[in-house]
């Protein structure tokens, strides 16, 4: 063993034990759509069409923090995303009506002394006092004007200036009273400062007769008067209520006294806030993805494993350990960095699974390619050049999947940025499977005197079936190159045909509205649910089935009540119904996200240009971005012929499958620019056939590997991932293609009218030097 082999073999060894360790000590953190729970997305404003600045956003995120602390929640998470957004998830509420109403309400509470009776109510922006938390003491400007409002009985009061606010309020706490009649009331305890302007606002009062209404002092929450209590008649004129408490009183139920406590003492919203999306999964929903996903798992990676050792022998049995260790590695990473495991992000790991064996692909087959030339040379070397030739396009390929992985994280929303980390997590992980863990054990396998003289045990001194398949036939694929454009173009219209013809389902998340899926105990068709729903008063609704004979519901705009209703109209057919998904998105919220997805897609297609541009020639960098914009448009106009609906888990498929076609591409075009640098004067046409050639066994090899992981998902991985599987499908089948058939006869056209002179040899590249033939010995085999 060489000093190299016994280093990577301890630096494999050290990183598995600390990955098995964090695996069997700490658990991931689900995300809501794993563990069920609530989701929301806040909008922090100034007025109604004015954006918050970030520190409005951040002093509106404490507030609410300390509301939903008081809600008892288990383990909620409040962020800010960007200026003037908050996230909260909120696990296990499956009931969102409450935690929204509590959450959304700004709970401007003020103090007013009463002027008299008032004429009409004036509830006008321009009636409304400022905000009064600024204020240490409680108090608050004066208002533009007099703000006249309804009292309890419904009888306007005219009102003088905010005295008091309710900054002012040091705590407060439902109560019931037992002695007095009041029933539940909300007590107040004013901070020091506050119970002196207190005092002085009701000896002010108390200078008015009894039953005058300037006697009175009017509480006022959210331009709503819920008390006006007379100061007793036994307060002198001046003096006050000495005490620096209160209480409220109004005719509250025990829900209503607390809900009014917790907003009181959690304080007011320094800015109102909007929800502009929610999202509710069921904790059923949640575990049925996480065991579809593990059977997906494992029965997609045992298939690529038995795939791979069919193919290379002892190696790829090897190279199947590594793959074991990278999942691992992957898992133990994604749990230490604290990265919440979503439903996309779950996908996503499955997936790179099956692109971790790329590398090893790759290798293995330069590994061949020079057994095939040095016939009598050792295993070792061959195995050594295996990894020199394929650093390239490992290295090249992978970048480009990094840059599909950072476009999720930064351009996408919610689940998709946990699908962009698992997958950029994944990439890194397979690097080091492949070239740390699977190089460590197949260069201590080399070493052995038996595997090194069997040539049908060890998997790569003799070549593939693919490649003597090949070797026997001259195709002649680019003969005439613009033909195969031709049939690209017209796969292309056919695509686009579907998109103008059927349209783009768009989902709830890219249009606004409101997306539910319900659970009946009772079978309900679809026909008899429109009905229902329709004589309920939404006939707007849209309905459909889910899986497992669930019903789908998506209507326009509907707020928690509006569902509720309609759930209670669907058990009145279904009888027991309960809500499995729940998704609202806000019409804003739904168009920046629509256009989000249109600037990743221009700013995947543009960084995916540049990369290609500088790593290649210009040609071969639009031929592959070409290819890559065909297998975009085809794979949407797929999902517009099946109906399929477009949402952010198809643009994360759709970011992915454009990573994997540049991948391809790239393999194919580092290959040819290696060939025609050896043969500068040979016909790009020729240099290119035999590139593709080479490199076939390679494409066919890791798109078998992939294919089975998206197979095993699409059957097994339920109807939460079953578009996700579906759409990767078809990239990869899409991407496989162009990234032969179009890319290259579309390189080929470009350089007929480029005057760029061929490459040269890249600096630091090594050729393998003319086979030399062994001496025989007694020992030799013939």
């Amino acid at each position: 063993m060489t000093r190299a082999t016994a280093v990577r073999a301890v630096l494999a060894a050290a990183v598995l034990l600390v990955s098995v360790f964090i695996t069997l000590t700490m658990s991931p953190r689900l995300g809501l759509d794993l563990q069920g729970g609530t989701r929301m997305v806040l909008q922090a404003k100034d007025s109604a069409t004015t954006r918050a600045d970030r520190e409005s956003t951040d002093r509106t995120l404490e507030v609410l923090r300390q509301r939903i602390d008081s809600l008892g929640v288990s383990e909620p998470t409040l962020t800010r995303s960007g200026e003037d957004r908050i996230i909260v998830e909120l696990p296990d509420v499956q009931d969102p009506r409450q935690a929204a109403e509590v959450i959304g309400r700004t709970a401007q509470l003020s103090f007013h002394a009463v002027q008299g009776p008032g004429a009409a109510t004036d509830t006008s922006p321009e009636s409304t006092s400022k905000d009064p938390s600024s204020e240490p003491t409680g108090k608050a400007p004066t208002a533009k004007k007099p703000l006249t409002l309804p009292d309890e009985q419904g009888r306007p009061l005219a009102l003088g200036p905010v005295r008091l606010s309710g900054a002012g309020v040091k705590d407060a706490t439902a109560t019931f009273d037992t002695e007095g009649g009041a029933g539940w009331t909300v007590s107040l305890d004013f901070e020091k400062a506050a119970g002196r302007d207190w005092t002085k606002l009701t000896g002010e009062a108390a200078c008015h007769p009894a039953q005058d209404d300037r006697r009175r002092v009017a509480i006022v929450l959210d331009q709503q008067v819920i008390s006006s209590p007379q100061v007793d008649p036994s307060i002198g004129c001046d003096v006050g209520l000495p005490s620096g408490t209160t209480r409220i009183t109004g005719s509250f139920s025990a829900d209503e006294a607390r809900d009014l406590a917790l907003l009181i003492k959690g304080g007011a919203l320094p800015v109102p806030v909007e929800i502009v999306e929610q999202r509710t999964v069921g904790p059923t929903l949640g575990a049925e993805a996480i065991d579809a996903s593990a059977r997906a798992a494992l029965i997609g990676a045992a298939a690529t494993a038995l795939f791979i050792t069919f193919v290379y022998r002892l190696f790829g049995a090897l190279a199947a350990v590594a793959l074991a260790a990278y999942g691992v590695i992957s898992y133990a990473a994604l749990v230490a960095l604290g990265v919440t495991l979503t439903l996309p992000g779950l996908a996503g790991f499955v997936l790179a699974i099956g692109m971790a064996v790329d590398a090893n692909v790759l290798v293995f087959e330069r590994a061949r390619e020079e057994c095939a030339a040095r016939p009598n040379g050792s295993l070792r070397s061959a195995l050594t050049a295996g990894f020199r030739n394929a650093w390239s396009a490992v290295a090249d390929s992978n970048v480009t999947t990094l840059i599909a992985a950072g476009l999720l994280f930064f351009l996408g929303s919610g689940p998709v940025k946990g699908f962009g980390v698992t997958l950029a997590i994944g990439v890194i992980a397979s690097m080091f499977s492949a070239l740390v863990i699977a190089r460590a054990l197949t260069e201590i396998a080399a070493n052995s005197r038996f595997v090194s003289d069997y040539r049908g045990i060890n998997g790569i001194a003799r070549p593939g079936r693919v490649r003597t398949w090949l070797t026997r036939r001259d195709p002649r694929l680019f003969r005439s190159p613009r033909r195969w454009l031709l049939f690209s173009t017209a796969l292309i219209a056919v695509a686009v045909l579907g998109i103008v013809v059927r349209g783009v389902n768009l989902g709830v998340e890219f249009t606004g509205g409101r997306l539910v899926e319900y659970s009946t105990s009772r079978p309900v068709d679809v026909d008899t649910a429109r009905t229902t729903l329709a004589a309920a008063g939404f006939g707007d609704a849209e309905v459909t089935t889910a899986g497992a004979g669930d019903l789908s519901v998506r209507t326009g705009k509907l707020d928690n009540d509006g569902e509720h209703a309609l759930r209670a109209a669907l058990a009145a057919e279904g009888g027991e119904t309960t809500k499995v998904r729940d998704e609202l998105i806000g019409p804003s919220l739904g168009d920046e996200l629509r256009r989000n997805a249109l600037i990743a897609l221009a700013v995947a297609v543009f960084v995916q240009l540049a990369y290609l541009a500088v790593r290649f020639r210009w040609t071969f960098a639009v031929a592959s971005v070409g290819a890559l914009v065909h297998d975009v448009i085809i794979l949407v106009g797929a999902f517009a012929w099946l109906g399929r609906t477009v949402d952010g888990i198809f643009l994360a498929a759709l970011l992915t499958v454009i990573g994997y076609s540049v991948n391809d591409s790239v393999v194919v075009f580092d290959r040819v620019r290696e060939l025609w640098a050896k043969s500068p004067r040979a016909p790009l046409a020729t240099v290119a056939e035999r590139a593709v050639l080479q490199t076939v066994p390679r494409t066919v090899n890791t798109g078998m590997g992939a294919l089975f992981i998206l197979a095993a998902l699409a059957v097994l991985g339920g109807d939460s991932l079953a578009d996700f599987a579906l759409a990767l499908l078809i990239g990869v089948c899409v991407g496989t293609y162009s990234s032969v058939l179009t890319a290259v006869p579309g390189a080929l056209v470009l350089e007929k009218g480029s005057k760029a002179p061929p490459p040269t040899r890249a600096k630091g590249r090594r050729t393998a030097p003319a086979p030399r033939r062994a001496p025989l010995d007694n020992g030799a085999r013939v």
